[in-house]
């Protein structure tokens, strides 16, 4: 990876998990930075499941596969722009909240969807 390192997308109760992260997925977020061109600050990676529960996380949710990450986003311009770099890349599972925008690269869910929280 270029733009990231490992340890960013850890689980706050696994140190090293970061590694379990899908390597498409970095890929991919390592073109969405590059495109962004602004540091991009994960807010959630991988999750262990005890951390997913703890948190308020969902049954099954794409984060404990490795397949999902959240991206602090608390501006409109940037969230504008973030999204337009994530579908440009291939995403096509982004969740948008006031505070994150979540993407995914789960094929056990439904594609071509983009959701608020």
């Amino acid at each position: 990876m270029k733009y990231f390192s490992y340890s960013e997308f850890d689980s706050p109760d696994a140190q090293g998990s970061g590694q379990m992260m899908d390597k498409t997925l970095l890929k991919m977020l390592d073109d969405v930075r590059y495109k962004f061109n602004k540091p991009m600050h994960i807010t959630s990676g991988y999750r262990t499941i005890e951390h997913n529960k703890a948190i308020g996380g969902v049954k099954g949710s794409s984060h404990i596969k490795g397949l999902a990450v959240d991206i602090a986003c608390t501006n409109s311009k940037d969230r504008f722009d973030l999204i337009n770099c994530l579908l440009d890349v291939g995403f096509s599972r982004i969740g948008i909240a006031k505070t994150f925008i979540h993407v995914d690269l789960d094929s056990d869910k439904v594609q071509d969807v983009i959701w608020t929280y």
